[in-house]
């Protein structure tokens, strides 16, 4: 018998194929590439190019640098992809001075990938391979038939909280969005200066975990044409409920992972975070040095709508190689060896900066061995992110122009900070620019 997470996954990873099919077209033009780079072939080591901005990153180069001497990866760090590095990457690809390697978010992957941006790295990825990651993950990378990028994690939506702010305002760890509401009134009248968490006008992609958290499918690919739906009901009940815990004053509005931000956890002006599995990397490397944090944060399972486990997934990252690189074998090698073996997880996690979920199952242990939990009081938080992406809903997938609809909800979400805009509106206005670009790029849209 088929366990109930074994059926989620198929039902991912199926969706993900149909989705593709209705890219293949556009595609064609990016298949292949040149791939007769020998790694040490010439009696030198090949020397890759890689941007990325993961955290754990330059950990990860160091140490594969000085294991492999046939291959040589020189690492930039860059902006991560909503505060510029997706517009690097595309700039420098259409100048032809792409790096052979860069990191990309499972959303915008379709996007590069329909816009002939990364190589088809198909015949470089085996089964063998394709089987040491979570199917879920390995769904997201396969366009058509085909592998455009290696998967480095998974990332199901967990909340960060204060335990101590929690403790003091009376307040239980909520279940339920309807709890959640009641545990902010509770916190803002107990500390007026305090809210539960943070609606962050810059980044999109947030929300969009809400929505498929409860049950939203914004594109669903149907034969040669695509279905676009921004303004479902599933959606519309994530965005009436966030409008109004902003119209409420209930929750914090800044930008995301901004000074401000930041400086609203230290001072204790915000009690928790609203984030994926990859989040507790990064409040242990912005608030380990603050006065008392150690200890005093934990994790919980998303509140959900009914109580019962459900998450979306926020983020997540792949490797895929550019369409011009001429080092594709190299980048593979570079990319397995950082996805898939326990000496690349050990270097990311030790880092104590990243605390991603291994898309490779195998290194789940080896990640959570890796990463220090005394900033979150000892607590397992590893087998909590497990329980959470068992609970990933199917059914997501994602478009094949993510830039230019999370480029069009980032503009009209800065109007919901300022008030002279809502959440629906930036719904309304992005659905409409996502049908455009459809157009603009020879899309079929289905009616």
């Amino acid at each position: 018998m088929r366990s109930p997470l074994f059926s989620r996954r198929r039902s991912l990873r199926a969706g993900a194929a149909i989705a593709a099919a209705t890219l293949c077209g556009s595609l064609l033009a990016a298949c292949g590439g040149d791939q007769d780079d020998v790694p040490g072939a010439d009696g030198k080591p090949v020397t890759l190019t890689f941007w990325g901005w993961a955290k754990g990153t330059q950990e990860v180069v160091a140490d594969f640098n000085a294991s492999h001497p046939d291959v040589r990866v020189t690492f930039e760090e860059i902006p991560s992809g909503n505060a510029g590095g997706y517009a690097k990457i595309t700039n420098a690809v259409k100048a032809g001075n792409a790096p052979d390697v860069f990191n990309i978010e499972y959303p915008q992957l379709p996007d590069f990938v329909s816009q002939g941006a990364v190589q088809d790295i198909s015949s470089l990825v085996d089964d063998s391979l394709k089987g040491k990651y979570l199917p879920q993950a390995a769904g997201l990378t396969a366009l058509g038939g085909r592998t455009w990028a290696l998967p480095l994690d998974v990332a199901p939506q967990t909340f960060f909280y204060r335990k101590d702010l929690f403790r003091k305002a009376g307040i239980t760890v909520p279940r339920t969005w309807d709890e959640f509401r009641d545990a902010a009134k509770k916190l803002k009248t107990a500390q007026p200066k305090t809210r539960i968490a943070t609606f962050f006008p810059d980044d999109p992609t947030t929300f969009q975990a809400m929505a498929w958290q409860n049950g939203a499918r914004w594109f669903t690919a149907e034969d040669d044409a695509w279905k676009v739906n921004l303004k479902g009901p599933e959606t519309g009940k994530a965005a009436d409920y966030w409008q109004k815990m902003v119209d409420d004053d209930l929750v914090q509005v800044q930008p995301s992972f901004s000074q401000q931000w930041t400086a609203s956890l230290q001072k204790g002006e915000t009690a928790g975070y609203l984030g994926a599995s990859w989040g507790a990397g990064v409040l242990k490397a912005n608030l380990g040095s603050a006065p008392g944090m150690d200890g005093n944060w934990a994790v919980a399972p998303m509140p959900t709508w009914d109580g019962q486990p459900a998450s979306g997934m926020l983020g997540g990252t792949t490797f895929a190689v550019s369409k011009d690189s001429k080092k594709a074998r190299a980048a593979v090698e570079f990319a397995t060896w950082a996805t898939t073996t326990p000496e690349g997880m050990k270097a990311r996690i030790d880092s104590g900066t990243s605390s991603s979920y291994p898309a490779a199952t195998a290194l789940l242990p080896v990640a959570k061995k890796a990463f220090d939990t005394k900033f979150y009081g000892g607590q397992d938080i590893y087998g909590l992110y497990a329980e959470a992406a068992e609970s990933i809903k199917p059914g997501w997938t994602w478009g094949p122009v993510m830039g230019v609809t999370n480029g069009s909800l980032k503009d009209s979400f800065g109007k919901v900070a300022g008030k002279t805009g809502t959440i629906q509106d930036a719904l309304t206005t992005a659905q409409q620019a996502t049908l455009d670009e459809f157009k603009n790029r020879g899309l079929k849209v289905a009616p």
